[in-house]
């Protein structure tokens, strides 16, 4: 046990669901909130466990002990502890992180999105092996909820009235500004916990020139009963199903990814795909072919008319590598490869891995040319 703080949390019935949001909360979302998060352990920076967003989170896991921090940023019990490593999974599944977002910035991308908005989320309770957002916090990493959402949202809005109209097109989008709004985290999941994506995704319905954009490994059919009004752009991520069987722990089975694209378009969304990581091993072209096989097999023409990929080959990281044999030494099987990889400094200087250039070169043109061959309909936006 620890020997922090706990936080006094309000008497029952003045600290229940956010009263603009909370009706949303149903008997679907809290099944898939079990079978994703069992918490019992909310470590909470006092403002955001006063707020209403952080009384709704903490109303949905009454029986958790709820521990004050000064920082979402400094959780000994989380972040930076090697010990962590063996507890990865656990700790995703049993813990959440309520913290301010104090840096409301909106950057610019140029490659997935023309901006990444103000993350409204740190973190997943998923455990995919590749993930980079575990070097940054250090270790387990579980979902951090920002609960000043409205500041959020506002610093989204005041950037978008900036922009005025798209002058020209872009890999982005032909029309709208593009924001990124789950750069950090799977907003899929994100929506389990409180209703910060809900919230975006209801600006973006009312926001003139502008869509959200996300991508998810989870399947949350929630997500169908909200009114994105074209405004949100989802991106599921696939890969071939034998390997995410081993990389993509604690996420929907590709089967299950495939099988609601049509059901997003239906609901309003615009749907797009990440073929990724592209990771390569002996006979991983044939399985892509048999995945986009399965791609034309389960959407629709109204899918396909409007559908896009991105093509991203892995790229990896020493330091994760490391972490990754005391809980996952099965992945980096396929993720540690010397013998097909070199360095690479990223744009924010740290140093990765990624398969040699020349190699990788050879890789994107077949993997193009099977896209032109088995899914002509699939637009690719940008590929590397």
């Amino acid at each position: 046990m620890t020997d922090q703080p706990m936080l006094a949390l309000p008497m029952p019935g003045t600290h229940g669901a956010d009263p603009t949001h909370g009706t949303h909360r149903d008997a679907r979302r809290d099944e898939a909130a079990r079978r994703m998060l069992d918490v019992t352990r909310i470590y909470a920076e006092p403002a955001a466990a006063a707020s209403p967003r952080g009384r709704q989170v903490i109303a949905r896991w009454p029986d958790a002990d709820v521990v004050e921090v000064a920082s979402h940023w400094q959780i000994p019990q989380v972040h930076g502890d090697e010990a962590n490593v063996a507890r990865w999974v656990r700790i995703k599944r049993e813990a959440l992180v309520l913290g301010e977002k104090k840096t409301l910035t909106v950057r610019p991308n140029g490659r997935s999105a023309d901006f990444i908005a103000p993350s409204s989320a740190n973190g997943c309770a998923m455990a995919c092996a590749y993930c980079y957002v575990p070097r940054r916090k250090g270790y387990s990493n579980p979902i951090t909820t920002f609960t000043n959402i409205e500041r959020i949202t506002a610093a989204i809005r005041r950037h978008v009235d900036r922009q005025g109209p798209k002058a020209e097109p872009n890999q982005c989008d032909e029309r709208a500004w593009v924001y990124d709004i789950g750069e950090n985290s799977d907003c899929s999941v994100d929506a389990l916990v409180s209703d910060n994506v809900l919230d975006l995704v209801t600006l973006f319905a009312g926001l003139s020139g502008a869509k959200a954009s996300f991508a998810t490994k989870f399947v949350n059919r929630d997500l169908l009963d909200w009114d994105p009004k074209g405004g949100t752009r989802v991106r599921l991520s696939l890969m071939p199903a034998a390997t995410a069987r081993t990389l993509d722990i604690r996420t929907s089975p590709m089967a299950d990814r495939l099988a609601v694209l049509d059901d997003l378009v239906e609901a309003g969304y615009e749907v797009h795909v990440n073929l990724s990581p592209v990771v390569v091993h002996d006979g991983w072209l044939e399985a892509w072919a048999e995945l986009l096989g399965q791609l034309g097999d389960a959407t629709s023409g109204r899918t396909k008319a409007q559908l896009a990929c991105e093509v991203i080959f892995l790229t990896h990281n020493e330091q994760l590598h490391e972490v990754n044999l005391g809980w996952h030494p099965q992945a980096e099987q396929m993720l540690w490869r010397p013998d097909l990889q070199e360095e690479k400094r990223s744009e924010n200087g740290a140093v990765n891995v990624r398969y040699r250039w020349q190699q990788k070169q050879r890789h994107l043109a077949d993997l193009s040319a099977l896209l032109a061959a088995r899914a002509p309909w699939c637009r690719v936006r940008y590929a590397f």
